[in-house]
């Protein structure tokens, strides 16, 4: 275990560390037992997860090929690569690295029984003469490991040893450590500082191996070894353990087994698992279905081993070579979480979307809601507060609970099968707090689905509407009707709150308006729809835009789940200005930017998004409009065909498209993927959906229970509510007023200009919220007004002051 003779590594702490790039070829894990995630972009081994799939580990492990004599080649920078699966879609992993000098072939797998990623590595030698000779010393290999232990690279320790006699690289940084050996063990090996003494900064210096240093750290650091490869091949065991001696042990004891064994096993489950995923579609094109099966097992592969049901949104740190983020994409948002347990149900893989459901169970907040996201443990990483988020979960248990068998197009016992895993009252009190905390909330949220503005879009309120009619369906009055009561009352106002008609984007397209992304939560205070909203990722002097100068796709959820129907004329007419503003037609197909003014992208001259930038095209927004063309009765075909065409070669959906210019230097090329996330599970989950949808000639996730109580028809709007975070200053004539508080209140109010008062209890909705409908108010006049206060019997004081809405004139739609 002990380092060798010699000098330790000069140039500590090293450069700050990043992670490697995003832009995936592949990511892989066992189906069994093992608890390590790998990931491989150009064509080498990047970050390593252990031992939860949210924690890397390990920035990357690549090769040198050098002979020695002044010849050395960087693999991942001089040779073209390819990337593929092994067959069906499972990540069994090779890549083959193509030099005019050699030709390096990689397997990659994870050991099905132990913590450990294998490679294969098989080295031609293609110089004149086929190999060494008098002219050509012989090619050596370099593998060049960087790990960045306790999910960073800032305090690690590094190594040059042996355990019981075979040499190995070893790393560590408190409770968590790595060995690399291989077979054939190396000639030589040392370790140094990344950006000083590293063994890449060995041979730009000498050419060829010079230094040997035996130990380096803390700091950031790395390692690298020799490797003679006489046969032509040799096997390497990247392990992981809490101590150097733990991690040495698995290292050595998957290298006593062959490669081709462990490969063929690990190859095997995914079999096995793939056998079990529904069939696409007959008509589905090759390439189309490749990714179909690849996207299923891409799913799989973001799930943790040890805490079932918990899903990453990405193996991936977005922009990851330009920074050290802790967290990067591989949290858990319930939102896609959701997204991805959504296709495990169209995959036919019920049972795991049902441990989806018991996780989100048991990772609820007291007061009903999820966090902005989350480590696999539950705990907090970022506290943003998002409705939908809320609302997700609600959807999935009313999927699971009676639409599975529907879903998925295959009859079976799912009901009993559910109830065996989460039981009712658990999972009723899920829906019940969840609904609550919309209920409280509502209908405004803290952020939209792109986490960057509070106020009230589209694309939240669909999917909370939707959630609050499947809750109602799962709790018991009064809590019941009083979900289907705020449902009503939000839907009908979707549009009062976030269409804007006569604006400068809808005149320039002829239109006479548009939904806007996302409107103030001022506007339910009765401030107008223009009403500015804060940005992220823009300039401090660019930050505040008018609400009714930015659209997005956030309107077609209204479609997706049920509320709107496909030709609706504000649908149309949204879709004119975001078509216009949005859309992209890449040699992939058309791609969609998120909203106008987005600056979550690389910047115009392709550099990577560093706080602000340009925000590009999202794949998943392709098949979120195949959704919708497929709801109006249209071919969704040419929208797979185009999320296909965006994928990397190695069936990778990103989360981001380049859709300008080519730019060579920064390999950004339109329609390809940027540098943002990938693989993206939402992307994937949004493909595999849209592939189930068009099998069953509708939208797959569509909520049932919201489809059949609106049938994408505006309910009459017939109360008008006042909240104290929404105090509104007037309400149309014909509506009931409303009074929603969060205590149990009695309100004194009186509708004849103060002449005469009454009181009324608020009744409570079982639900966290009181409700008081003001008798007559729906039968003032314009220019009539309830004036109003409250007393708080559980505080035994008044509010302190009166409230005014004036009645007036009902606006013509």
């Amino acid at each position: 275990m002990s380092a060798g003779n010699g000098p330790d590594a000069p140039g500590a702490p090293g450069l700050a560390p990043t992670w490697s790039s995003s832009d995936k070829d592949a990511i892989g894990t066992s189906h069994y037992s093992s608890r390590v995630w790998f990931t491989v972009g150009r064509g080498i081994l990047n970050e390593v997860y252990w031992p939860h799939v949210d924690r890397p580990q390990v920035r990357d492990l690549g090769f040198i090929v050098a002979d020695g004599a002044g010849f050395w080649s960087e693999v991942k920078r001089d040779a073209a690569h390819e990337v593929r699966h092994a067959e069906h879609g499972a990540p069994a992993i090779t890549a083959v690295h193509r030099h005019p000098a050699y030709r390096l072939t990689l397997r990659i797998c994870a050991d099905d029984h132990a913590d450990v990623v294998r490679i294969e590595a098989r080295l031609e030698d293609l110089r004149d003469g086929g190999g060494p000779g008098p002219a050509h010393p012989p090619l050596r290999l370099y593998p060049l490991l960087a790990p960045h232990l306790g999910f960073t690279g800032l305090h690690g320790s590094a190594w040059a040893g042996a355990y019981k006699g075979r040499p190995m690289l070893f790393a560590q940084d408190g409770p968590w450590a790595l060995a690399l050996a291989s077979d054939p063990s190396p000639l030589r090996q040392g370790v140094g500082y990344v950006g000083v003494s590293d063994g890449w900064q060995d041979f730009a210096a000498n050419g060829r191996m010079s230094w040997e240093h035996p130990q380096a750290g803390p700091g950031n650091v790395a390692g690298m070894t020799e490797l003679a490869l006489d046969g032509g091949a040799a096997q390497l065991a990247l392990a992981f353990g809490a101590r150097p001696e733990e991690a040495a042990l698995e290292a050595s004891a998957a290298l006593a087994s062959p490669f081709e064994s462990a490969w063929q096993e690990y190859l095997g489950n995914w079999d096995a698992y793939l056998r079990t995923v529904v069939e696409p579609p007959a008509g589905l094109a090759p390439d189309e279905r490749d990714l179909y099966l690849t996207s299923a097992t891409v799913l799989r592969s973001h799930q943790d081993r040890t805490l079932p049901g918990a899903t990453v949104a990405s193996l991936s740190v977005p922009w990851g070579n330009t920074r050290n983020d802790v967290g990067g994409y591989h949290l858990v948002w319930s939102r896609d979480l959701v997204e991805s347990a959504g296709a495990f149900v169209a995959l036919g893989a019920v049972a795991t979307a049902r441990r989806t459901l018991a996780y989100l169970v048991a990772s609820q907040e007291p007061d009903g809601h999820w966090p902005q996201n989350q480590w696999v443990d539950g705990m907090p990483y970022w506290n943003g507060m998002q409705l939908d988020e809320a609302a997700y979960p609600i959807l999935l248990a009313g999927a699971l609970r009676t639409g599975a068998a529907h879903m998925h197009g295959r009859p079976g016992p799912h009901e009993e099968a559910f109830r065996n895993l989460v039981s009712e009252a658990a999972l009723d009190g899920m829906i019940a707090r969840a609904a609550g905390f919309i209920a409280r909330t509502g209908p405004a949220t803290g952020q939209d689905r792109w986490e960057e503005t509070a106020g009230l879009t589209p694309s939240t309120l669909a999917p909370v509407v939707a959630a609050l009619v499947v809750a109602a369906g799962h709790l018991p009055e009064p809590a019941a009707a009083y979900c289907l009561e705020l449902a009503d009352d939000w839907n009908a106002s979707i549009e009062e709150w976030t269409y804007a008609r006569g604006t400068r984007l809808a005149r320039e397209h002829g239109v006479d308006g548009h939904f806007v992304r996302i409107a103030s939560p001022d506007v339910l205070a009765g401030a107008p729809i223009s009403t500015p909203v804060a940005l992220r990722n823009r300039p401090p002097e660019a930050s505040m835009v008018p609400a009714d100068e930015m659209v997005g796709t956030d309107f077609l959820a209204l479609v997706r789940f049920g509320l709107r129907l496909p030709d609706d004329p504000r649908i149309l007419s949204s879709l004119a200005v975001a078509d216009a503003l949005l859309r992209t037609d890449t040699p992939s197909g058309p791609v969609w930017r998120r909203y106008t003014g987005d600056g979550y992208g690389e910047h115009e001259d392709g550099r990577a998004y560093d706080g602000t930038g340009v925000g590009r095209g999202w794949p998943l927004l392709v098949g979120e409009r195949g959704h919708y063309e497929l709801d109006a009765g249209r071919d969704a075909g040419p929208f797979l065909m185009a999320m296909r065409r965006m994928a990397s070669g190695g069936g990778m959906l990103p989360e981001q498209v380049w859709d300008a210019a080519p730019i060579p230097g920064r390999r950004l090329e339109p329609g390809r993927p940027a540098g943002s996330a990938m693989p993206l599970a939402w992307a994937h989950a949004e493909y595999v959906k849209l592939v189930r949808s068009v099998a069953l000639g509708h939208s797959i996730d569509r909520p049932e229970a919201a489809w059949r109580r609106y049938r994408g028809v505006v309910p009459t709007a017939t109360r008008a509510t006042w909240r104290f975070t929404a105090q509104r200053p007037s309400m149309p004539a014909g509506r009931l007023l409303r009074l929603e508080v969060t205590a149990p209140a009695r309100v004194r109010y009186s509708t004849d200009g103060r002449r005469t008062w009454a009181d009324i209890d608020a009744r409570d909705t079982g639900l966290g919220v009181w409700v008081a409908d003001i008798p007559g108010s729906d039968r003032l006049d314009p220019g009539g007004a309830v004036d109003f206060t409250v007393w708080w019997p559980g505080a035994g004081r008044w509010e302190g002051r009166d409230a005014r809405v004036e009645v007036v004139a009902a606006a013509t739609t």
